[in-house]
């Protein structure tokens, strides 16, 4: 991951490129490795790098042989070996998983993101023609956001943080994912058009567990693409135990293989073949695994299990309430957002984040995404029919930019530390978002993600030793926000009760407009956002958010907090 900022169009763009490095500036943190930027004609692109791939000679902006193309990149290519091997007459100037993409463009144009496998938002500018694209991953993993202004109509403004285009837009919108941007046609269209993508058709396939853990294994391979120090996000729930545990297995394999130092650069790059097998420069004999929770928590208590059960050097956390409660306005101005749940979720990831940078890591597997596709949060248990489980599966993964997505990419960014989803693999959702919700649905005798659960329950294989301990296999799930101690949300709500009186909470700054916080903490957490941003810039980048809420309109869902305790299906964990 790195961050970008582009301005395309930009009057008087020799003056406008101070400003441009400053802005560029505010998202150092995304990419600390490097700051790079190109001017040609009236658009600049910046460029700041956290090297991953490539590391000697992967300096961005890339620019092409003849001078043409200008590319920024923020993100990672997983098929960037298969993609170099389509354009044997090319040039290429690095070893970077990026620079495939200017190829990939001559010749298939916007089409081009259709062939990327792997997470990133890019711009691409076309010095010929003046013209400049830009796209997003399928699912959103990574950040880009798009602005305009008023002072100069043809001006388009790119940036992987908000807070880079509050100052110069007045109109500024979170990118859509699987789309692209051209501005011969100045318009955003969609590229991505899985088969699950229409939500009115139902699946009817059922449930293949073979291909679900082969597929998740495949996803984690890819995503062990590095030449830095990795690990793995442990908090001991279901997800990122499993993706722990296949990454520990894939991790050996591949330092029985490959030495790490051993590995001539010119000849051998990082990535996937296209048997699946892995070349990694960055594998290591062992991998390491972090967790973070308030002392006692539910979470440290079963990451420490897994751990020691799939063989990982682990590295326990600890926090305490009043430093989760002063990292909160530092939270809310990396993640851009005042939705509760994010800021609830995004506060204790942000902290671990700082620890695991500290510790030498620059990129780590995390479990984003399972809950969306497998309707794992708890008040799925509530679907009134597979058809609507599906529905609201659906539209839970075409949401995850604004939750999950956003959460983990800006929670670690904000200290240089890279977080793949093994989950969100486009492979893997093709599989498992086609398969009949009815396998899918929790009902008596299966526990949420119960066919996750028994793709990878090897009870009845005696040659093929366990993924996970069985109490960790079929535990119930913990939100984040809950696993981490229970004492923390309840905290941010007491808290917000004292600084919030009740006639603010009756009486909110007309500048929210149709945003009525439901709760205190909603509240507190929107004037932070303002007092981050200041009242003009908040109410810019307000445009950008959305809220995570549970289905209340199911029966037996009644509350509106995201927190898994607050839904009936709940079973209290040690707190």
């Amino acid at each position: 991951m790195c961050g970008i900022f582009a301005a395309y169009r930009q009057p008087q763009v020799d003056e406008f490129k101070g400003k441009a490095l400053q802005y560029s500036k505010l998202i150092r943190h995304r990419g600390p490795d490097w700051s790079g930027n190109v001017v040609q004609n009236s658009t600049i692109l910046c460029h700041e790098r956290l090297a991953i791939v490539g590391l000697d000679s992967g300096a961005q902006p890339i620019v092409s042989p003849d001078g043409n193309f200008t590319l920024a990149v923020n993100g990672e290519i997983y098929n960037h070996i298969q993609l170099r091997e389509q354009f044997p007459d090319y040039k290429f100037k690095s070893l970077s998983d990026c620079e495939p993409i200017i190829p990939l463009f001559e010749k298939y144009d916007t089409d081009a993101p259709k062939y990327l496998d792997g997470m990133f938002a890019w711009v691409l500018y076309d010095k010929k023609n003046d013209r400049i694209v830009a796209a997003r991953d399928p699912i959103g993993i990574t950040t880009l956001y798009m602005g305009k202004t008023s002072k100069s109509p043809e001006t388009r403004y790119f940036a992987s943080e908000l807070k880079c285009l509050i100052e110069e837009c007045d109109e500024i919108l979170a990118f859509p994912p699987g789309h692209v941007y051209d501005s011969n046609t100045d318009q955003i269209t969609r590229y991505f058009e899985p088969s699950w993508w229409d939500a009115s058709k139902i699946p009817t396939t059922p449930v293949d567990y073979k291909e679900v853990r082969e597929t998740l294994e495949l996803a984690v391979r890819k995503r062990l693409m590095a030449e830095v120090p990795y690990g793995v996000l442990l908090s001991g729930g279901l997800d990122s135990s499993l993706i722990a545990s296949i990454a520990a297995r894939e991790t050996k394999k591949a330092a029985t293989s490959f030495s790490p130092t051993g590995i001539d650069a010119n000849k051998e790059l990082s990535g996937v073949d296209d048997k699946g097998s892995l070349h990694s420069t960055g594998a290591y004999n062992q991998l390491h695994s972090f967790a973070i929770g308030l002392p006692g928590a539910p979470d440290l208590v079963a990451a420490e299990k897994v751990a020691h059960f799939i063989g990982t050097i682990h590295h326990s956390h600890t926090f305490t309430l009043d430093e989760g409660h002063d990292a909160l306005d530092d939270v809310i101005y990396h993640l851009e957002t005042y939705d509760v749940t994010t800021i609830r979720a995004s506060t204790p990831m942000y902290l671990l984040s700082r620890k695991i940078k500290a510790q030498g890591v620059k990129m780590v597997l995390s479990g984003e995404g399972s809950d969306e596709i497998f309707g794992g949060y708890l008040y799925f248990a509530n679907a009134p029919s597979p058809k609507e489980f599906h529905q609201e599966c659906v539209s839970r993964v075409k949401n995850l930019y604004y939750a999950d997505c956003l959460r983990a990419n800006k929670s670690t960014m904000a200290w240089g530390l890279e977080a793949r989803v093994p989950f969100l693999d486009k492979k893997f959702l093709e599989v498992c978002m086609n398969i009949d919700p009815q396998d899918k649905m929790i009902k008596p005798g299966r526990i949420e993600k119960y066919i996750l659960r028994k793709a990878f329950d090897t009870s009845d294989e005696p040659d093929v030793k366990p993924y996970l301990p069985e109490e960790i296999l079929w535990r119930q799930k913990e939100q984040f926000s809950d696993g981490v101690g229970y004492s923390w949300i309840d905290s941010l709500k007491d808290t917000a009760e004292k600084v919030i009186s009740d006639e603010e909470f009756a009486n909110p700054p007309a500048h929210w407009g149709e945003f009525k916080p439901a709760t205190k903490e909603a509240y507190w957490y929107r004037t932070k956002f303002d007092k981050v941003f200041g009242v003009k810039g908040a109410e810019v980048a307000s445009q950008t958010v959305s809220l995570w809420v549970p289905r209340v309109d199911w029966p037996g869902n009644v509350s509106q907090d995201a927190s898994g305790r607050y839904q009936s299906t709940h079973v209290a964990s040690v707190v």
